[in-house]
């Protein structure tokens, strides 16, 4: 076997996450390299929630559109993935669901009741009829039940009722693998990172038992590929904290926002670790997260707040404010489904020109996006160093669909980068005396004295100023100023090494350009297509310079938005026509089956000039 999907759903906060990472990490164990997918609905718990789990025996990024193992916690989720499985896979469910009707799940959408009423030719078909559909498209049944299973256990381990059937996450992890010939120990080492004390003895146990128990033979098994010494997994939110902590972060402020409170949260609860010398601040709204950081800034620490698409929307005065004074500040957004509340937990790549352009007035403004884990990583430290060397606001862009994704990474790969060059000025002795922080640069970048700095001061307002920071109206002046804080676009685009820029991974008579979460997919959707290059942009703003790279090509964006903002932005800047456009906006993320048709569509002149990839559940 040389890939495999396994995928669990349920019911939102009934353990399917904690159940993903143990069987990631268990395969991880084995050596396999692994990646997973989250979807989950906005609500707190009660809907639908799922996770992939894809392993294969070289680094994944992508997901598949068929699984080929599901584990159904619930009847809802027998009812929303059918069609999903492939023919050959396998689905284990609880058969105590199986006499309910689609009008008795309660979370159900009409629609997809509907949907599937339809395609079952009855009115209000039950699960049993359901899982006959299953059958017929060639997916094998098995039945588990797990609650029963759990009852079982925990009689014959004491423990009451209630507390066994709180391992159901262990033990649809140690019956999937169980099933498929894995041996144990690599789900014993799982646990032991997942729990601790009380908790972890228990799911132990439990996990000992469900092996002991009988099990069907299915046509498919996995083995363990080896030993993996040096390999972590974690998520991309992780990713984006740690390389935060690696790039020098002293402060971070945050108002709760899905998804990108988990980065946050992750900082808090690591603050432990050896020089992550920061301190993390939850604040009562994103304005105060915004002008806290800026306070932070201009005392002299490296200073970040993070946040999506609504609270970045109120952040837009105080970033403009960060701009006007030339505050160090970097703002990490995580874009989610909008306008508005939108969809908070699914993805989305729409902030694009809202990062660009977003608020009243001009200041230079960097725009980074991640791509992967790694990315996500290294840009982190990138952007602290940026917004220090550059003296102005970054934006390092990530989505929905990375915070959440999980991965197994070799750690060699996540090293520590230089610290960037900082214009810092000196302390001086003698009497305080004002100094010029706005003074003219050739870089357009003035050394910075960050407050109570020894023998230095000068003033700072939000209005425009003259080089001592006094407010001023005076036309040569302003003219002066603004010239000088632009030029700080141009000196980065100058400086900033063209491999942070972008990367063309592969050249081609088609060429696709992308930004961000999309790179995972598209770099393994060239190993099935001929003829199609890619060019990965990481820095947005300043736009590098492409335009020589996309002479004669047929030009092609996949992004996850309605209106093809990248496609609009490389015309804008190249003066180079997008030939089609990809898009996807359902907030589900693209997957490798998608990317590859739609693409071979576009190589045999099939693809009409707007291409819109509908699939998810």
């Amino acid at each position: 076997m040389e890939e495999f999907t396994w995928r669990v759903g349920g019911p939102q906060g009934g353990g399917i996450e904690t159940a993903a990472t143990l069987f990631a990490r268990a395969v991880g164990k084995g050596g396999w390299w692994v990646a997973t997918k989250r979807e989950y609905h906005s609500n707190i718990m009660g809907r639908h929630s799922y996770l992939d789990v894809r392993l294969a025996r070289k680094p994944v990024q992508a997901f598949r559109e068929r699984v080929d193992f599901l584990v159904a916690l619930d009847g809802e989720t027998l009812a929303r993935h059918l069609g999903e499985v492939r023919e050959g896979g396998v689905v284990l469910y609880d058969p105590r669901v199986l006499e309910l009707t689609l009008h008795k799940l309660p979370m159900l959408d009409h629609r997809v009741a509907e949907d599937l009423a339809k395609r079952l030719g009855q009115a209000d078909p039950s699960l049993k009829e359901v899982l006959q559909a299953y059958a017929e498209a060639g997916v094998q049944p098995l039945p588990y039940p797990f609650e029963a299973v759990a009852d079982r256990i925990g009689e014959a381990l004491g423990v009451p009722s209630l507390k066994a059937r709180r391992t159901l996450n262990t033990i649809a992890v140690a019956a999937s693998l169980h099933l498929l010939s894995y041996p144990l120990e690599p789900l014993l080492q799982a646990l032991a990172l997942q729990f601790r004390g009380e908790v972890l003895e228990l799911n132990r146990k439990v996990a000992e038992a469900v092996y002991r128990e009988e099990a069907p033979r299915l046509p498919f098994r996995l083995e363990v590929l080896g030993p993996a010494p040096g390999r972590i997994y974690f998520t991309g939110a992780q990713a984006a904290a740690l390389g935060k902590l690696a790039g020098g972060l002293r402060f971070q402020t945050y108002y709760p926002i899905s998804p990108a409170t988990d980065e946050s949260v992750f900082l808090e609860a690591h603050t432990h670790l050896p020089g992550a010398d920061v301190a993390v601040v939850q604040t009562e709204d994103e304005i105060a997260a915004v002008n806290m950081a800026v306070g932070a800034a201009l005392a002299g620490a490296k200073a970040a707040t993070a946040t999506s698409g609504p609270g970045f929307s109120l952040m837009a005065e105080g970033l403009g404010f960060a701009g006007m004074i030339e505050a160090p500040l970097v703002v990490t957004l995580y874009q989610r489904g909008g306008p508005s509340t939108g969809m908070p937990t699914r993805t989305e790549q729409g902030d694009l020109m809202s990062a660009i352009r977003g608020g009243h007035g001009e200041y230079p403004r960097l725009v980074l996006a991640s791509g992967d884990l790694l990315d996500a990583f290294l840009d982190a430290q990138k952007a602290l160093a940026w917004a220090w060397r550059y003296q102005t606001v970054v934006v390092h862009l990530l989505d929905k669909f990375l915070a959440s994704t999980g991965q197994v990474l070799p750690k060699e790969a996540f090293r520590v980068l230089p610290p960037g060059e900082e214009k810092r000025l000196a302390p001086k002795a003698g009497k305080p005396a004002p100094y010029a922080r706005y003074a003219p640069a050739k870089d357009g970048v003035s050394p910075f004295a960050p407050l109570g700095t020894q023998g230095v001061f000068y003033w700072m307002t939000s209005d425009e100023h003259d080089f001592l920071g006094h407010i001023t109206e005076d036309p040569v002046l302003r003219e002066a100023q603004m010239e000088k804080r632009m030029q700080k676009l141009q000196t980065a685009r100058e400086e900033i090494p063209k491999e942070d820029q972008y990367t063309l991974y592969r050249d081609g008579e088609v060429l696709v350009l992308g930004f961000g979460s999309v790179k995972g997919t598209l770099l393994e959707a060239l190993d099935h297509l001929e003829g199609v290059g890619y060019l990965h942009l990481r820095l947005l703003w300043p736009f590098p310079e492409i335009a020589p790279l996309l002479e004669g090509k047929t030009l092609v964006t996949v992004e996850h938005n309605y209106s093809g903002q990248l496609a609009d932005l490389v015309q804008q800047e190249t003066l180079k026509r997008v030939h089609h456009r990809v898009v996807k906006y359902n907030g589900r993320p693209i997957t490798l089956d998608e990317a590859v048709a739609a693409l071979k569509a576009v190589k045999e002149g099939r693809a009409p000039k707007r291409l819109v990839l509908r699939k998810g559940v």
